[in-house]
């Protein structure tokens, strides 16, 4: 079966670009062919090599390449549709030639469909274009061979009909097939390069419309319409067939007439009339109320002369004039006629102690510098210039005057010479900080020297810092914080301990080594925390002191060795070997967190020992001294030794002295054949650092 191929390429775009690089040596078939072998052979369309370094080539190689995948991959959807009936097996997936496939292949069974149905080729769906072109090229494929033309023409010689039949069968076309096997397109498409396909023709571009100047194409699959450019204008709208046609907003409620109007349409607008007409001497305003009309003052001249006018609901009325004389004016002695008041005669005039003018029918004050004449109430007015001059007239703060103003200024600030700026006082002249004052504009800002603080109270009182009590205070100095004014020193123990260089740390004072002590010549000098100790051993009868090195990590150790005498089988007997004293020096801690490993006492694993005891267990104890069960003790193992770790593992407040008797036992068979003693002497410090 031969494929089926539906692509749709836009042939006026090729058009266009081809005309625009010809000068290019490379044609632009040559750029599609090789586009499509790449396509073809499946290779990435976006990172092609070029042939040509025009852009034009480029995008050409691409679309063709992009056109070939395409191809391809609807051939294929369109095959296992004719030649399974099913697709969902087969096309699983997220990529794009697989879509394809997944398409054609569903839209050659929805063509079949509707052939099986006796159902039109050209189904009314709303399907994408390529999908229609596939279902109806699968319609027509599979419809008996007197109905694949569309045209149906009755030809009377029976051989021509069925030649026409195979010719068109084999010619696959996907809209009309000639008498001669060509294939033809409906009107609006034209026949692709393949001699089977049709693809729409865009009119607009290439100029096939009959648009009027003032209206735009737009192309549609097929044919195109024509869309009117300029807008109708307020009050119309743009009909189906591209006319404007006026908006009844009348008959739509999209007007805005009152209740008391009527809308009453026109072309491209409306109006509205009022439903109430109002008689003579009323006018109708904005809402339709009937407004009286002033004949008065609305007319010239509505009475005869002599007559005065006189306005009335809906009309007016004309009397006959009296003398009355006005403002400024008063009646004659012969009562004729108005006389003009002079009213600026008088001890103090009109005015007020202002200068006075007197003018027909009225009078004017020449007021003086800071008033002004209210031609109203007639009388001169203060004139409030820091309400008239906001922020001209003071640096600071106006106060208005009779006749004038004064300024004055805010905390912080004096009046300058010109009695309008303000100057800065400078505060701290008159010293009001405890310590130190610094001037700022228009104020002044007390602060301390380094120790002191600036007090909340007044805000100008230095306060010594006591550093010593402060959250810190407690790690500033090792021992203990003594506030002075200003600062604070350290200090440390009367004896055995010398303040260190930073000022703030204990040292403790090696006795033994600066030759402070007053231990005799027989004694050892032990130094601990804060002074030292004489010691002076002896070893106990039947031992002696041995020059070896004892497995106690602690320097200071004295080792005594077992020695019996001859004959002496309860010595023999003894299990204890060896006994050791060493001494340890502690400080009291502030905090005790976790056990602290104080000894570590070592001896060869029996398992790697030649002596006889090879074969024992070691069994690590402690014997007295363990105060309040401060201690204890665990067995390690590291390489060949067996190593017995003694830990503190509760706080000991000093001063005090603790011997610990620790014992190191091997044990063959349940009894302990052999027994090391070691004496700890632990001396606690008083105080903690």
């Amino acid at each position: 079966m031969r494929p089926w191929v539906v692509v749709v390429v836009l042939f006026s775009f090729y058009y266009v670009l081809h005309g625009q690089e010809s000068r290019d040596p490379v044609s632009l078939e040559n750029c599609c062919k090789d586009g499509r072998e790449r396509g073809q052979d499946n290779q990435d369309c976006t990172g092609l090599p070029l042939i040509s370094a025009s852009t034009t080539c480029r995008i050409v190689q691409e679309q063709c390449c992009a056109s070939a995948i395409e191809d391809a991959g609807c051939t294929k959807g369109i095959n296992m549709a004719k030649d399974l009936g099913a697709c969902e097996s087969l096309f699983s997936g997220s990529t794009c030639e697989t879509k394809t496939s997944k398409m054609c292949c569903d839209c050659c069974l929805l063509g079949k469909a509707a052939q099986t149905l006796g159902q039109p080729c050209d189904l009314s769906l709303s399907v994408s274009y390529q999908c229609g072109l596939v279902s109806r090229a699968c319609c027509v494929d599979g419809a008996p061979e007197q109905e694949f033309n569309g045209t149906q023409e009755n030809k009377t010689p029976n051989d021509q009909e069925t030649e026409k039949s195979d010719l068109c069968k084999e010619a696959n076309c996907v809209h009309k097939c000639e008498s001669s096997g060509t294939c033809s397109c409906f009107k609006g498409y034209k026949l692709k390069p393949d001699g089977k396909s049709c693809e729409d023709i865009n009119e607009c571009l290439l100029g096939g419309h009959d648009c009027q100047p003032g209206e735009r194409c737009i192309n549609t699959v097929g044919s195109f319409r024509c869309q009117r450019e300029v807008s109708c204008g307020t009050g119309y709208e743009l009909t189906d067939s591209n006319v404007c046609k006026d908006i009844d907003e009348c008959e739509l409620g999209t007007h805005n007439c009152h209740t008391g109007f009527e809308c009453i349409n026109t072309r491209g607008s409306f109006r509205c009339k009022p439903k109430t007409q109002c008689g003579d001497g009323y006018i109708q305003d904005a809402q339709g109320n009937c407004i009286d009309i002033n004949e008065c003052l609305s007319m010239t001249g509505p009475c005869q002369p002599g007559q005065i006018c006189i306005n009335t609901v809906g009309s007016f009325n004309c009397q006959r004039n009296s003398v009355n004389c006005g403002r400024g004016y008063h009646l004659s002695e012969d009562g004729t006629r108005c006389v003009d008041i002079d009213e600026c005669k008088g001890p103090d005039g009109a005015c007020a102690g202002h200068g006075c003018i007197n003018l027909v029918g009225s009078f004017r004050c020449e007021c003086r510098s800071g008033y002004i004449f209210n031609s109203l109430t007639r009388v001169c007015e203060d004139i409030n210039e820091c309400r008239h001059y906001p922020g001209r007239l003071c640096a600071h703060k106006c106060d208005n005057v009779l006749g004038s103003y004064k300024c004055s200024c805010t905390m912080g600030f004096k009046l300058a010479s010109d009695g309008r700026n303000c100057d800065d006082v400078n505060e701290c002249e008159s010293s009001p900080c405890s310590q130190e004052c610094a001037n700022v504009y228009g104020s002044y800002q007390c602060y301390c020297r380094r120790g002191y603080q600036l007090s909340d109270v007044d805000g100008t009182t230095c306060e010594d810092i006591d550093e010593c009590a402060l959250p810190t205070g407690g790690h500033i100095c090792s021992y203990r914080c003594h506030n002075t004014p200003g600062s604070f020193h350290c200090t440390c123990p009367a004896s055995g301990y010398t303040l260190a260089p930073n000022g703030r740390s204990c040292q403790d004072v090696d006795e033994c080594v600066t030759g402070t002590h007053t231990c005799s010549e027989t004694q050892s000098c032990f130094n601990i925390q804060g002074g030292f100790k004489c010691l002076s051993f002896e070893c106990p009868d039947n031992y002696r002191r041995s020059g070896e090195t004892a497995r106690v990590d602690r320097s200071d150790t004295i080792r005594c060795v077992k020695s019996c005498q001859p004959n002496d089988i309860s010595c023999v007997l003894d299990p204890v070997h060896s006994i050791s004293h060493t001494f340890i020096s502690m400080p009291t801690y502030r905090e005790f967190t976790k056990p602290e490993e104080i000894i570590f006492l070592r001896t060869m694993s029996p398992a790697h020992s030649s002596s006889q005891l090879g074969s024992s267990n070691i069994v690590f104890d402690i014997l007295e001294g363990n105060i309040q069960s401060s201690f204890d003790i665990v067995k390690r193992y590291e390489h060949d030794m067996i190593v017995g770790v003694v830990r503190q593992v509760k706080r000991l407040i000093g001063p005090q002295d603790i011997v610990l008797k620790l014992a190191m036992n091997y044990v063959t068979n349940g009894v302990v054949s052999h027994r090391n003693i070691v004496n700890v002497h632990i001396f606690v410090s008083e105080f903690w650092f």
